[in-house]
């Protein structure tokens, strides 16, 4: 007789290294923390940093790692003024927790926000134990220096380790920011070096720990059907197919009620000891819906309205100088209409968290970017307090924004409520793309009078997108502040007449904040009316985009983003540099060789230079486009300037992604809806960049800065649809003004 089993991708990692000669163990099962091991060591000058007795330094990462690096990245901030040896670190993931700080990871604010406060965590504790030293032999402390995980008194030699020092240390008073003293770069042992990230080894090995590996004792998982249009609701369900099956049961769940939040969707929940089981179970349901008023929402038409409303007046959100006057005098008027449409995060991780409602509190293991969100969403659901919210972080299989939205951690608690029990609520793909909080579609007008050398003398743009402020407020039908500085109402041309609209929207589905956010269809319109500006003046591109800049200059223009910048820091910390945007485009076309390489027919450079998170990208593509009407990106040059940084192989892996990203974003991306029904399902439909279809090459060029740290994680998406297209224009002489690419027939 044959025996069959069945092993999971996990398991045969599992089983196959087991085989090998090194087996590293860790449990599956993430623990189920209240309180971290760095609050529990003796001493713990910071709420990022313990030490134990033995030596051991504990540094808490209070973000979540969604591949960025993050868990390693801060962590190695704190270990270099403490002077600690790296391999004697561990890092803690932290639990939300209001006491960290913001622990929402997005907006590429994490090292923005936080380099300094885990500066001063390590320099903190580095002081700390020198004094200890220093009582310990009856020494001046300006003579004992922390050195490799060691204090060392300089006139003696005397040496002590941390692990020695802890009881000491512990009794000497924390000092105050003036007091604390901070390594020069020069002798940076971690800060600027390229460190593979902690979790590495166990992410190739199977053995580190994501949202789908969770699970809790007795635990049951969840497939939930929930209304398929935006605000529709249950009406009523027939299960009796359903309840055939063993061991399964439904329950009923309520819709939410505006403004939707991150609350969970509701619909009917179907109950088995397995995923396969409760997915395939949920097949049998019989559910009817009262769709309301979205209903009727059909995205072909909305792309006509919005369209329509960007071509009329709007509010307007900035004015320089007098473009009525300028576009009066009848000068030469070039005008283009832009559209992107709605786009789905498709993380290859869908969402999933296990919830344990028990004794009054409510304990999670999830795939999040915001622990606080949760427990300030789980709370508001099952009626509990949010310090009652316990809430563990798992890795992240890609979050792209979608993960700081926990309404599916909403629906584990609640059901987990109900039930009595631990509750595993697993998204599949196809839920993935129809519940999505999608990107917003945006329709752009742009309109620009131009001199004898087709520079700008008056410049138009108005912007037409449901607003990320319908999450929190139905009525909004305007752009928020942070929405439209996203590369709208901050664009870093010098042009003495300028104005910027915005126009009226509404919502008929989830709207939520992506991958550099309102950055992506701004940019797409902004950079490529510059291009088609060039086009008309007939002028090099490159040269064109630099002449557009101006005269060097810095300027207060901020782009309020979702994420404000942290406290205490003054408002013209990042100002607009255009010597820093110039620098990054005349790198990025010295690298791609932009001088020397000649358009041919079927093959050309495109370019694209934006600023967003307080970091300048430019991005040069040189790509073909086949007898066929096929794109083949041969090549990508992105220079970027994000400040100071602390690991540069990170840098370089976001831009990398960014690149394949942004590929997605420029040729397939699109989310159509019909009777409110989202179409698409799976990535049969809803594709994303395949190795085929990548650019063969992505080279990352760093340009040194001593500016202080900003964005990494999203800056580099905003220029490469632009760029693409303006590479395909170059190429094929086809101007394209719609995203996605493949509804454009190229031949």
């Amino acid at each position: 007789m044959n025996n069959v089993h069945l092993v999971s991708r996990r398991g045969f990692l599992e089983r196959f290294l087991t085989a090998g000669a090194l087996v590293l163990g860790a449990p599956l099962v993430p623990r189920i923390l209240e309180a971290g091991e760095a609050d529990n060591a003796p001493f713990h000058p910071s709420v990022y940093l313990g030490i134990e007795p033995d030596g051991s330094v504990i540094i808490v990462s209070h973000r979540s790692e969604m591949g960025t690096g993050i868990r390693s990245v801060l962590p190695t901030v704190a270990a270099e003024e403490l002077n600690a040896d790296w391999k004697r670190v561990k890092v803690e993931q932290g639990i939300g927790d209001k006491k960290y700080g913001s622990q929402n990871t997005d907006g590429s604010c994490s090292i923005r926000d936080f380099y300094i406060a885990f500066r001063e965590a390590g320099a903190t504790a580095r002081v700390m134990l020198e004094r200890a030293a220093a009582a310990k032999w009856s020494v001046p402390a300006a003579e004992c220096h922390a050195k490799m995980h060691e204090v060392v008194h300089e006139p003696s030699g005397r040496k002590a380790g941390f692990g020695e020092l802890v009881a000491l240390a512990a009794q000497q008073p924390v000092p105050k920011k003036e007091e604390l003293n901070f390594k020069s770069p020069t002798d940076y042992q971690y800060v600027g070096k390229e460190l593979p990230t902690i979790d590495r080894d166990a992410i190739c090995d199977g053995s580190a720990k994501f949202g789908m590996d969770a699970k809790m004792p007795g635990m049951v998982y969840a497939s939930i059907e929930r209304p398929p249009v935006l605000g529709g609701k249950l009406k009523s369900f027939d299960d009796a197919e359903v309840k055939k099956i063993p061991g399964v049961q439904t329950v009923a769940l309520d819709g939410w009620k505006p403004p939707y939040g991150f609350q969970a969707l509701g619909g009917v929940a179907v109950i088995a000891d397995n995923t396969w089981a409760a997915m395939q179970a949920r097949k049998k349901l019989k559910v009817e819906w009262d769709l309301g008023e979205n209903a009727a929402y059909e995205s072909g038409a909305y792309k006509k309205q919005l369209q329509e409303t960007a071509r009329k007046p709007g509010k307007v959100a900035r004015n320089v100088g007098d473009v009525d006057a300028e576009f009066a005098k009848g000068t030469k008027v070039i005008e283009a209409d832009y559209y992107v449409p709605l786009l789905a995060h498709a993380p290859m991780e869908p969402p999933v968290a296990v919830a344990d409602f028990r004794d009054g509190k409510v304990y999670i293991q999830t795939a999040t970017q915001n622990p606080q969100a949760v427990q300030q969403t789980v709370a508001a659901a099952v009626g509990v307090p949010q310090t009652d919210v316990i809430c563990n972080v798992t890795l992240l299989g890609g979050g792209f924004g979608r993960k700081s939205k926990p309404d599916y951690v909403a629906e584990a608690a609640i059901l987990s409520k109900k039930l009595g029990k631990p509750v595993k609520v697993v998204w599949s793909r196809e839920d993935d793309l129809k519940f999505d909080y999608y990107h917003a579609v945006a329709a752009m007008y742009m309109k620009a009078a131009v001199d004898e050398k087709g520079r700008p003398t008056a410049w138009l743009q108005r912007s037409v997108f449901p607003s990320l402020s319908s999450l929190f407020n139905p009525a909004a039908e305007y752009g928020s502040g942070g929405e439209l500085g996203m590369g709208w109402t901050n664009v870093p041309f010098d042009l003495p007449n300028h104005r910027v609209e915005n126009g009226p929207a509404k919502y008929h589905t989830r709207i939520g904040w992506m991958r550099s956010v309102a950055n992506i269809y701004h940019a797409f319109g902004v950079h490529s009316f510059v291009d088609e500006l060039a086009a008309a003046a007939n002028r090099d591109r490159v040269e064109y985009l630099l002449d557009l800049l101006g005269e060097p200059s810095k300027r207060n223009i901020k782009p309020d983003g979702p994420h404000a910048i942290a406290a205490g820091d003054k408002v013209d910390k990042f100002p607009l540099d255009t010597a820093r945007l110039r620098r990054v485009i005349e790198v990025a076309a010295e690298r791609s060789g932009w001088a020397n390489k000649k358009a041919t027919k079927g093959r050309a450079l495109g370019i694209a230079a934006h600023w967003s998170f307080y970091t300048y990208v430019a991005a040069v593509v040189d790509l073909e486009v086949d007898q066929r009407g096929q794109i083949h990106l041969h090549r990508v040059d992105m220079a970027v300037d994000p400040g100071m940084i602390i690991n540069p192989d990170r840098v370089k892996a976001q831009f990398e992604g960014a690149s394949v990203f942004g590929t997605s974003v420029a040729l397939m991306g699109e989310i159509t809806a019909a009777d409110g029904k989202v179409r698409q399902s799976n990535f049969h439909d809803y594709p994303v960049t395949r190795m085929s279809e990548a650019p063969h090459v992505t080279n990352v060029h760093i340009v040194a800065s001593n500016e202080p740290p900003a964005g990494v994680g999203e800056p580099g998406v905003p220029p490469i649809a632009p760029a693409i297209c303006n590479a395909v224009f170059a190429a094929t002489g086809k101007r394209v003004r719609e995203l996605p690419l493949k509804k454009t027939r190229l031949v």
